[in-house]
């Protein structure tokens, strides 16, 4: 019996397939969708993004992975543009915008290649070999510095800063910034450094101008003495911290009290207060004169404590808890009975402050501090939330800086060296490859060229005049936006980290040869709508008034 013509179903009904170049096109166009939605906020000259969520809360960035983060990305090849920003994000701290335009142009690059029928496996093994010969000339143009290097790493920070809304501010900030990193830096036994970021501890507060931010060498504690009488300023301050409860256990199974006679009715709450004074006394023997709970304190033991004149706080979160244990040296104590002189910790003064509306707890003077706060300011929420991304971008960049220990110039001039470079290499490279390494180059140059449209410049001219000073030699030679004309960006101390061109150059790579293997996209029938690329090449989500 003959099978007939009938249709053979493998996929679910509804579920959409592309395939071949148009898969590629669609791809491309989607994740290079997302690569312009960034581009116009690269550099000192870039301009800010307003996002509006769901619910109508609004966030006023430029900062590359807030906005991708913010934005509702529906396209799965645009998704893998928002991992990029975010491996950045968490690696580096500082250019995700960069990462994220590198992979977009590698992409753009890549589409005249297929159209010109090279194959797209022999485009991702040239990005390969290029991204393996960029990584070379970086190390290669790499300069050192360490931590005494104040000046140079004041420097980073600024250049980190220049493009967000505290530029203005950028010296008062970028003496902030390294005075945080300085003083939580913890030396190896190799004599290298670790910088660990969440000892870096910010609490925001709008009602001011950004200026008086202000960095302490201690903590600050969003939490107010559990009772009004407690003293307002311990000076000398002996610090426990305990996680248990100043609290009476109630048992764990169900149990019944019988009392028989009115006068066990006084025994059994005698014995309960007996229980609190304990544990109050505990803590009295033991010395300390000011309390962190991580628990609940009772009442009873509240006015103990109150006449004690012991400073208690309870409800303390515990990353606050960690950070007491390390800027104090106290040690966490689980069981109050257990506490002894050697567990409490010491700071010159804890004092409870009023910022704006809100009781906070200031722990300052502790005698080796290896925990900083910032206070930062704002004059509305929208403001202190950019000023606090904008710090901690330029202390992740000092971060890394001071842990490689390698720093390079910006402005696009490691860019356009690289792009120089590998045109060379590309001419000593035999076979198709050599179109794909060409095509790296030409994409190195996006940066600069972001950075001249960015400051309202002519770019061919910025890159004609870049070509001819890197090839008489200027490797530092990058784009001042502010004066239009391309000089030593050495000079200009404008200094970047090594890990940052680094990563991002490696990231977008990864991305843009992943997203070029993908030849055959099948959705099911519940994300079709992931697949359509809307008007304008704008993956559906995006192009949504």
């Amino acid at each position: 019996m003959g099978m007939g013509n009938a249709p053979i179903l493998i996929l679910r009904e509804g579920t959409k397939r592309s395939k071949g170049k148009d898969a590629q096109n669609n791809n491309i166009t989607a994740a290079r969708a997302i690569a312009d939605s960034v581009k116009s906020s690269l550099g000192p000259r870039g301009m800010d993004k307003m996002l509006v969520d769901s619910i109508g809360d609004v966030v006023i960035t430029n900062d590359g992975v807030t906005i991708l983060k913010e934005m509702d990305v529906q396209h799965p090849a645009a998704k893998m543009l928002v991992e990029v920003a975010k491996a950045q994000d968490s690696e580096v701290g500082d250019g995700t915008t960069t990462s994220v335009i590198i992979t977009g142009e590698l992409l753009k690059k890549a589409v005249d290649l297929i159209d010109a029928n090279v194959h797209p496996t022999i485009i991702t093994s040239g990005y390969r070999l290029a991204n393996d010969k960029t990584q070379e000339i970086l190390r290669e143009i790499a300069k050192k510095v360490s931590l005494k290097d104040e000046e140079t790493l004041k420097q980073i920070a600024e250049v980190a800063m220049i493009s967000k809304q505290v530029s203005g501010s950028k010296t008062y900030f970028s003496d902030l910034v390294v005075e945080a990193v300085k003083t939580v830096a913890e030396k190896g036994s190799d004599g290298t450094y670790t910088v660990d970021l969440k000892n870096i501890q910010t609490v925001k507060k709008a009602g001011a101008r950004m200026e008086e931010s202000k960095l302490y060498k201690g903590l600050i504690i969003d939490k107010e003495p559990v009772q009004p009488n407690m003293p307002k300023v311990v000076k000398g301050a002996k610090i426990a911290l305990i996680d248990a409860a100043f609290e009476v256990k109630k048992t764990e199974v169900d149990a019944k009290i019988q009392i028989t006679d009115p006068s066990q009715i006084s025994l059994f709450v005698a014995e309960e207060e007996n229980m609190l004074k304990k544990m109050v006394q505990n803590i009295k023997d033991a010395g300390a004169n000011v309390v962190f709970c991580q628990k609940g304190i009772d009442d009873l033991a509240q006015h103990l404590f109150s006449k004690a004149g012991i400073y208690a706080c309870r409800r303390v979160k515990k990353s606050d808890m960690d950070r007491l244990a390390r800027s104090t040296g106290a040690s966490i104590v689980n069981k109050i009975s257990d506490i002894s002189s050697a567990d409490l910790g010491s700071a010159g003064l804890v004092e409870l402050r009023k910022v704006e509306d809100e009781d906070m707890t200031f722990i300052t003077e502790v005698r080796d501090p290896k925990t900083v706060s910032v206070l930062v300011r704002g004059g509305t929420n929208h403001v202190a939330d950019e000023v606090e991304r904008s710090l901690v971008d330029a202390w992740s960049a000092v971060r890394v800086a001071v842990e490689d220990g390698l720093v390079e110039c910006g402005g696009g001039s490691k860019e356009m060296e690289i792009a120089m470079r590998l045109r060379d290499y590309a001419a000593t490279i035999g076979g198709r490859e050599q179109l794909a390494l060409e095509a790296f180059a030409s994409a190195m140059e996006v940066i600069p060229t972001t950075l001249a449209e960015n400051a309202g410049l002519d770019p061919i001219n910025v890159i004609i005049e870049m070509r001819k000073q890197h090839k008489e030699g200027k490797i530092n030679a990058g784009i001042n936006p502010f004066t239009g004309k391309v000089e030593d960006m050495a000079k200009l101390n404008v200094i970047e980290p090594y890990r940052v061109g680094k990563h991002a150059i490696n990231s977008a790579t990864d991305a843009a040869v992943m997203i070029l293997r993908i030849d055959d996209v099948i959705a099911s029938s519940g994300s079709s709508k992931d697949l359509g690329v809307g008007e304008g090449g704008m993956p559906p989500g995006m192009d949504d008034d």
